[in-house]
């Protein structure tokens, strides 16, 4: 289940595979994210090469790629990008994650610089790639069609990713920023001091096991959010946001919106805080539902086109 993934820039990235409802062994039946279970998922065995598929780098596999999905279940996987100082071992996302495995394939990841991914976290700038990688592994396990789903600095990634790699069937952006540099909530100051200073980082690595580079973006600045949104159509897109982010107000889930191409979808769900801390499990089933039907349309679309 758990799997060392390589990106095209060398950064090892520590993943997770939960095949869909069916093809679970004894000891991957759904549960409530207990703390045997991340125990379990935890332990890697030494590093074994996977045989040179172009490029898509496999360091350790606990599924085993041979072991690649029947026909019959090479349906929906969705990938999940976790927020900033997060981590797929935290019980609060293992909980999503399993939930999210009620209904369909589940492939996660630590971000670079978080858990015991490698690398330095560059806050959505270089984590596409971290993205992009999972992705791709998910196909290579055999699922026809991918639908990402981010929160926070992860809502930003999959929207990046969309537009800057390509690859997936749907896009689902949770608690995103709509643009770079806000700093207007307390939060997201003391979001930017974590990040900007010394004292921050060391505080956000020891405390948080989140290893920021101290080096900055590039210049010119990354893609923004809401750019990016406006160049993921045909994928299909659904924004959500809440009325009690205190990060992000809803007007960046209404910016990330009206940037963005059909076929698009925002939920501006009130009472609904920040990211995974305020995803309940009505919400993850709503996700999914809505992932299903419009990566199916896509995907016939997209074949119909080629056909």
């Amino acid at each position: 289940m758990t799997v060392t993934l390589v990106t095209q820039d060398g950064v090892l990235i520590d993943a997770v595979h939960l095949p869909p409802p069916g093809r679970r062994g004894p000891d991957e039946q759904a549960g409530a994210g207990q703390p045997a279970d991340l125990g379990a998922l935890a332990e890697l065995g030494g590093l074994t090469d996977t045989g040179g598929r172009p490029g898509l780098d496999v360091l350790a596999d606990g599924d085993g790629l041979a072991a690649r999905l029947p026909t019959g279940k090479r349906d929906l996987a969705i990938v999940i990008a976790h927020g900033f100082t997060m981590s797929w071992q935290r019980p609060l996302t293992w909980g999503l994650v399993r939930r999210f495995n009620h209904s369909a394939g589940v492939v996660t990841f630590d971000f670079r610089g978080h858990g015991r991914s490698g690398g330095l976290s560059t806050l959505g700038d270089k984590e596409i790639d971290d993205l992009d990688v999972a992705v791709r592994y998910a196909r290579e396990l055999g699922y026809r069609r991918v639908a990402t789903v981010g929160f926070s600095m992860g809502g930003s990634v999959v929207l990046r990713h969309a537009a800057l790699r390509g690859g997936t069937d749907a896009v689902i952006s949770v608690s995103s920023p709509g643009r770079w540099y806000y700093r207007g909530t307390v939060a997201m100051r003391r979001v930017h001091l974590a990040a900007e200073r010394r004292l921050g980082r060391a505080f956000s690595k020891h405390v948080l096991n989140t290893r920021i580079s101290p080096e900055g973006w590039p210049i010119p600045d990354p893609m923004p959010p809401a750019e990016a949104a406006s160049r993921i159509s045909p994928t299909p897109v659904l924004i959500i946001h809440g009325d009690q982010d205190i990060y992000f107000p809803a007007d960046h889930g209404q910016q990330l919106y009206d940037a963005a191409k059909e076929p698009k979808e925002l939920w501006l769900i009130p009472g609904f805080g920040h990211a995974e801390r305020h995803t309940d499990d009505a919400l993850v089933d709503r996700i999914v539902a809505w992932a299903d039907t419009a990566s199916a349309e896509a995907h016939h679309d997209a074949e119909q086109t080629t056909s």
